[in-house]
């Protein structure tokens, strides 16, 4: 019972760190380079489209259990401590007053991009 419960605590954290970093990336004390990462994590994080389908098997879960939780570890790395504690504290009041994680339609919209652009390049390399 341990296990899921520190599973379920994880991911729990994985969830609150994507919103910290929604709200660090519009901090004006966030470096630039932090920030650019947290354009590119949030946008991913917060879509409501992944970009490896969860039904591909083996590979449409990596993103989700691997790429994501790294990217978002490295980009709190990168947030200075003060910033860090102000955006989980706005994080945290997100989460309780509205029960859910905010979507990002640009990261939808750049998740279907790459999909139509990896399609073309695939489409024309297997015409020629």
């Amino acid at each position: 019972m341990a296990l899921f419960q520190s599973i379920r605590q994880w991911a729990s954290r994985i969830k609150r760190d994507a919103v910290t970093l929604w709200f660090a990336y519009r901090h004006p004390d966030t470096p630039w380079f932090a920030k650019a990462l947290a354009a590119f994590v949030v946008a991913y994080a917060l879509s409501p489209i992944d970009l490896i389908p969860d039904f591909i098997p083996v590979l449409g879960y990596v993103d989700d259990a691997l790429l994501l939780p790294a990217l978002i570890w490295l980009n709190i790395r990168l947030i200075p401590a003060v910033v860090l504690e102000e955006c989980r504290g706005q994080a945290d009041k997100w989460m309780k007053e509205q029960g859910a994680r905010p979507r990002s339609v640009a990261g939808a919209v750049i998740i279907v991009g790459l999909w139509i652009g990896t399609s073309i390049a695939l489409w024309a390399w297997f015409d020629s």
